[in-house]
């Protein structure tokens, strides 16, 4: 697989995205917190607009695309849905989000607020896109693809770019991954410099199957995670930079993924949704497990939960 994208790319993606985004913070633990036995470094992209690290692909892809008089047309489990509706509102524009029916309905409520028109569809992100892709073919909207178009990658990858700005002192970056946007824009601009760790839910390991494979391939997707990392089959583009940075990927429980979720609430008053709480889970839970000395960074990814679930210590 050619790589579509390069640090360059990232780099410019910044620049078209400048005073659009927050700069989110990042905070330095010390071993033992969160249960984790070494310290770490906490990007907390869950503060971005819209609740994701999503509008960061989302302005890149509208911004470089140029006259979109006939609006947007985007799928998603929900964040995505929710970045390019914020995109959408930002820029006067329409937007139509095509959800599975599986979306969390505070996710559908909050696109609904957004001004965006939502069709909920079929019970996978697969089904929201084909129905998305026939809508924007009707309308002529321009397609803003969650996460499998280089804009997107380029977009995302400016996590890393700003978390290099913040923190020099990174070993591994560990990222939850889903349809492979975040991991292929942060491998792109890290590769060859820091370790990219992906982590995925046992019940939707897209990029792990891939690897495998050789290939995308598709996987059977379920699991607490679902309605933010459950695509179905990883992007070309995510996988091929992937690849190329020689990221590895490691599997994290449902389990896991609700007791770092629910670590991140009691430690530290950060109330993350099961996707965003799923690359602490491969610490957590022991599936990865640094090195002595190890320089360990994590990226909480999302926001966009019901913290009413979340158990109240005591």
């Amino acid at each position: 697989m050619s790589l579509a994208v390069s640090r360059s790319d990232v780099a410019a993606a910044a620049e078209l995205i400048t005073g659009r985004m927050r700069v989110t913070p990042v905070i330095e633990l010390a071993a033992g917190e969160l249960g984790v036995d070494v310290p770490l470094t906490l990007k907390l992209e869950l503060l971005q607009h819209t609740g994701s690290f999503k509008p960061r692909g989302a302005f890149t892809r509208v911004l470089s695309a140029g006259a979109t008089e006939a609006g947007l047309v985007a799928a998603s489990g929900g964040n995505h849905g929710l970045a390019v509706a914020h995109v959408a509102r930002e820029l006067g524009l329409s937007a139509e989000v095509f959800v599975p029916t599986t979306s969390s309905p505070v996710k559908v409520a909050r696109l609904r607020s957004y001004g965006a028109t939502v069709h909920r569809t079929g019970d996978f992100y697969a089904d929201a896109l084909t129905a998305s892709v026939v809508r924007a073919q009707e309308t002529g909207a321009l397609v803003v693809h969650a996460y499998d178009q280089p804009e997107v990658l380029a977009g995302q990858g400016t996590v890393a770019l700003e978390l290099e700005r913040q923190t020099t002192k990174v070993d591994t970056v560990l990222v939850a991954v889903g349809g492979g946007g975040l991991i292929g824009g942060m491998a792109t601009w890290y590769a060859g410099r820091v370790r990219i760790v992906a982590v995925e839910p046992e019940r939707a390991p897209t990029l792990a199957a891939a690897l495998d494979a050789g290939e995308p391939v598709d996987v059977e997707v379920g699991g607490v995670a679902a309605d933010s990392l459950g695509a179905r089959r990883i992007g070309v583009h995510g996988l091929a930079a992937a690849r190329a940075a020689g990221v590895e990927s490691v599997l994290v429980s449902d389990a896991a993924i609700l007791d770092a979720r629910q670590r991140l609430w009691d430690g530290l008053r950060v109330a993350a949704e099961a996707g965003g709480a799923a690359a602490l889970a491969a610490l957590t839970s022991g599936a990865y497990r640094p090195a002595r000395g190890e320089r360990v960074a994590v990226v909480i990814c999302g926001a966009n939960t019901n913290p009413a679930d979340l158990v109240p210590e005591g």
